[in-house]
């Protein structure tokens, strides 16, 4: 299980939101370069960035920023968020991203994902925001009707690289994933599917391993690792060992299970 921290960026500062809501910003770090290489130090193997103001407006408005911080890390980078046309796909590639994450344009041009995915193998992946089941588009402010499995079944067989699914229900609430959700999208899901959304200590991360053999590769950590309720580097060891500390611990106090 690949533990990847996340990086939102708004407005060129590192931050998080409460369940997607644009009027809960919690802000971590204005300097999401030193973050990024903070992460990478503690031994990340992946880094995952979202552009809250992309996905919001859909303008470029970070790119100075992604591109220092691919430019400073040796692991690979993914970036989702305001991903809407082909040329801005091509844009964020060239800024030395590993992967470009597709959410709003998969629901409304899915055939614009099958281009680039063919075009650049493996570093297409597609993002499936839910709320009760049901996609949200653009930042999670609307909604739409299509449902999170429909729309992961549709991408099985299209070469995506995985998908990631988060339930925005959980996402920034430190309460645990929903493991109900992630089952039924990754038994919908013939690709890799990483969990990204509510998880808040060491026993959460542990307790996806059991969907593993499912195809839940990953999963994004955001919030709990700057809150410190989760140490990257203990995480790291802790899935690849089976050690588990309960939620209620402070961080630190893993024990063998």
């Amino acid at each position: 299980m690949q533990i990847i921290p996340a990086i939102d960026l708004l407005e060129g500062q590192c931050v998080r939101l409460h369940q997607g809501d644009y009027g809960q910003v919690t802000r971590f770090s204005e300097d999401p370069v030193a973050q990024a290489l903070a992460w990478q130090a503690q031994g990340a193997t992946r880094l995952h960035l979202v552009d809250l103001d992309g996905a919001r407006t859909g303008l470029p408005v970070n790119d100075a920023v992604v591109k220092a911080i691919t430019a400073a890390l040796s692991i690979p980078v993914q970036l989702g968020g305001g991903v809407r046309s082909e040329e801005r796909a091509e844009e964020l590639l060239a800024c030395g991203l590993d992967r470009v994450i597709l959410g709003t344009v998969a629901v409304e041009q899915p055939e614009l994902v099958d281009t680039l995915a063919a075009r650049h193998p493996g570093r297409i992946v597609v993002g499936i925001d839910a709320r009760d089941g049901m996609v949200a588009t653009r930042g999670w402010v609307s909604a739409s009707s299509t449902e999170a499995t429909a729309l992961a079944g549709r991408f099985s067989r299209s070469g995506v690289a995985a998908i990631i699914s988060t339930d925005i229900a959980t996402d920034g609430t430190l309460a645990g994933p929903n493991l109900e959700a992630l089952r039924a999208m990754a038994t919908a899901s013939a690709v890799p599917v990483i969990a990204s959304g509510g998880v808040g200590c060491l026993e959460h991360l542990l307790s996806l391993l059991s969907l593993a053999p499912l195809g839940v590769e990953g999963v994004i950590v955001g919030r709990a690792l700057y809150d410190g309720s989760v140490d990257l580097a203990e995480a790291i060891e802790a899935v690849g060992e089976g050690r588990l500390q309960d939620c209620g611990d402070p961080p630190g106090s893993a024990a063998i299970a």
